[in-house]
């Protein structure tokens, strides 16, 4: 017993050192905490000096939640300035699909691609003192072909405005609304939405803390073995 104590105690250590990430038990229930902090790094390195989240550490990491059985539930912690868009949608399509219960929470910041991450997961909170920022796909450096970059920025918005609007109770028209906004951003259209304004608009499900969150997730975990769904398909939870 004091050896399995040991090693799931030394690989909740290596899982928080090398991911940032940890397994919690809590009785007869199992959670895994995921945090997607700092800039999603896609296909190009970013400078050491960087904080980043790797989503060739992520994408694999999920797959291990869905299919350990002995994982409950996925909670997400966001603090995100954003990154790499393929990358980030990629990540949240994943999260979308999974059969197991999710539940994330926005602190500090839940920025640009990380607006997908935030709604991709079954229910959303949201700290009052966090922001989001909605804003267009944009690049920077040299833009060869302009029309035809234009029109592939265009058909990625499009794929993104989709996914948000699917996963979250806010409307197109207001998201539109928000994302070609020319009236707050200095340098950018967009808008900044703090954690009040998001429940507000549909964009995020409740106001909440880190207790709220696992609450939240136990209760769909509790709600999902009742109704003998633990391993099934479940819709996002969609909030009155």
């Amino acid at each position: 017993m004091e050896n399995k104590e040991n090693r799931e105690k030394n690989g909740n250590y290596d899982e928080l050192k090398n991911l940032g990430s940890v397994t919690i038990s809590n009785k007869d229930k199992k959670i895994f905490c995921l945090t997607i902090i700092g800039e999603i790094e896609g296909h190009m390195v970013l400078p050491e000096q960087t904080k980043t989240t790797k989503y060739e550490h992520i994408i694999p990491l999920l797959v291990s939640v869905e299919e350990d059985k002995s994982i409950d539930g996925l909670l997400i912690i966001l603090n995100t300035v954003g990154g790499d868009v393929e990358a980030g949608l990629a990540i949240s399509e994943l999260i979308s699909g999974m059969t197991k219960p999710t539940v994330s929470l926005v602190i500090g910041g839940g920025h640009s691609i990380g607006v997908p991450l935030a709604v991709c997961a079954k229910y959303s909170f949201i700290a009052p003192s966090a922001t989001m920022t909605i804003h267009p796909v944009r690049m920077n450096g040299l833009v060869i072909g302009v029309p035809q970059m234009l029109n592939h920025f265009e058909k990625m918005q499009e794929r993104i405005v989709n996914f948000i609007i699917k996963n979250s109770n806010i409307s197109s028209a207001d998201f539109n609304k928000f994302l070609m906004n020319t009236g707050e951003l200095v340098t950018d259209v967009g808008t900044v939405l703090d954690g009040k304004k998001a429940v507000e608009c549909g964009l995020i499900d409740s106001l909440g803390s880190l207790s709220d969150a696992i609450s939240k997730l136990y209760q769909i975990i509790d709600n999902n073995n009742d109704s003998g769904v633990k391993n099934g398909k479940q819709e996002k939870e969609k909030s009155n």
